[in-house]
Formats: structure tokens, C-alpha cells, sequence
């Protein structure tokens, strides 16, 4: 269930401000994102994996939370970050 280095290298590279990126808030929340939609594709066979699903809802609760500080910091960039991880249709 865990993102492969080279799949997580690729998005640190088109999320992040530089290669090294892992830190910032759009990073972040596209790897919680990847992690979300394959946790999401586990589930679909395993319907009684609970911890699973509470770790879902973990993850969908901090990816929230991020984007929530992001729209308060930088509203531009919450809006595009939206349209690249094709989360929510946007107002």
C-alpha cells in the first residue's frame, strides 16, 4: 500500500519547488492523495479492512486540513492545485 520511491520521486519533482521538496503543503497533500486513491483501490476488494478505512479517513482529515491552510494562505495556488490533483470542482 505504500508509495513505491521512484512514484513518489516523480511526484515530489512535479508538486514540489525543487526536487528535494517533500516539505511543502502541495506536496504533501498530492502524496496523501496518491496514497488515498490506492488505499481507496485496496478497499474495493477488502470490505471489512477497518483499520484500513480508519486510516483512510486519517489521511482524508490531514489532506483537508492542508489544503484548508493553503486556501488561507494562497488562494491561487490552492485553485491550481485542485485542477492538477482533480480533487473537487472548484467555485
Amino acid at each position: 500500500m505504500a508509495i513505491n520511491l521512484k512514484n513518489k520521486s516523480q511526484i515530489v519533482e512535479k508538486f514540489g519547488k525543487n526536487p528535494q521538496d517533500t516539505g511543502s503543503v502541495e506536496t504533501q497533500a498530492a502524496l496523501l492523495t496518491e496514497k488515498i486513491a490506492q488505499l481507496t483501490e485496496h478497499l474495493k476488494t477488502n470490505q471489512k479492512d477497518y483499520q484500513g478505512r480508519r486510516g483512510l479517513l486519517m489521511m482524508v482529515g490531514k489532506r483537508k486540513r492542508l489544503l484548508s491552510y493553503l486556501k488561507d494562505k494562497n488562494l491561487d495556488e490552492y485553485r491550481k492545485l485542485l485542477k492538477k490533483l482533480n480533487i473537487r470542482e472548484t467555485k
